[in-house]
């Protein structure tokens, strides 16, 4: 029984990093056949020998292909290589601060040594202003943030820990996962639709059968995947767009329902507000005026009732 106590579990959670870069490898594969399929069997043949209209046609898919997928992995790679957000080391909350500065105002006017410091007092539960400290880091934590096991680390405001990315999802990569979501849907659809032509005249028509055995074999596989893909990814986009029109993260779900109302819940617009969308990129302004970036702090409701 001894022995069972020592056991670790949050290791075995570390190797799921492992599966991580193998999704990276998996991602890599899949963009690679779609766009063998898109691009050398089906629309570029067009694009060089095809006559009117069909040049034209192949020229604007060709184009959408491209920049759809300039946008996906674009925002691939920031959701990749972003940091998702870390507890500044010795991070309290305001009001403790408060409280400490007013604790060393009494200790110096009654002429107490100065070099004594009392830790403050955490607790492990709580949201919004209440105090919390993770064990493990030996941090404090901020409202909204999360310890994550993969990672081994406190996330803020966390989201989930995304096997695709190889990454934490949260408050400084959360708007990059979602462009991500975003064009790879729209890329999935794109890639389903095009194939589709491809995919009938194959079936229907005996002299497109001469094709080699690995094409077929590509355009098949291509067109079954994308077309998996954009159907998943419509229901996850569904989910996370639900959850964005209400300021919640993954983790929060739970917690939102045991509240009568969602502090954080300031409005669709007004929580929109704070990802702000279309490119993968943040300002320096918006770093700077908007809270829920910085992932410290966040903007609540007034009189919501936990």
């Amino acid at each position: 029984m001894e022995c069972f106590r020592r056991v670790n579990p949050f290791r075995a959670c570390a190797g799921l990093r492992v599966l991580g870069y193998l999704m990276l490898a998996l991602v890599a594969a899949i963009v690679a056949v779609s766009y063998y399929a898109v691009v050398v069997y089906a629309w570029g043949p067009l694009l060089l020998g095809g006559g009117g209209g069909s040049v034209a046609a192949a020229a604007i898919v060709l184009a959408a292909f491209h920049l759809l997928l300039i946008m996906m992995l674009w925002c691939y790679l920031m959701v990749v290589f972003t940091d998702p957000g870390a507890v500044p080391e010795n991070w309290r909350h305001a009001a403790e601060e408060d409280d400490m500065d007013e604790s060393n105002t009494r200790t110096i006017s009654n002429d107490v040594a100065t070099d004594i410091v009392n830790p403050p007092l955490f607790t492990s539960e709580g949201q919004g202003n209440a105090s919390r400290y993770c064990s493990r880091c030996q941090n404090g934590k901020p409202p909204r943030c999360h310890h994550c096991s993969i990672c081994d680390r406190c996330v803020l405001k966390m989201d989930h820990h995304c096997v695709w990315v190889v990454n934490c999802v949260g408050a400084r990569n959360y708007k990059y996962f979602l462009l991500f979501l975003v064009y790879t849907f729209l890329e999935t659809v794109l890639d389903t639709l095009v194939l589709l032509p491809s995919f009938i005249t194959f079936f229907r028509d005996e002299s497109r059968r001469s094709s080699s055995a690995s094409d077929v074999a590509i355009l098949f596989l291509a067109f079954v995947l994308n077309l998996a893909f954009a159907l998943s990814l419509l229901i996850f986009i569904g989910m996370h767009t639900s959850l964005v029109a209400s300021n919640t993260t993954s983790i929060e779900v739970y917690e939102r329902k045991k509240t009568v109302s969602w502090q954080y819940d300031l409005g669709w617009r007004k929580n929109l507000e704070q990802l702000f969308w279309f490119l993968p990129v943040h300002s320096s302004e918006d770093l700077h005026n908007i809270p829920a970036l910085q992932g410290l702090g966040f903007p609540a409701r007034p009189g919501a009732v936990v």
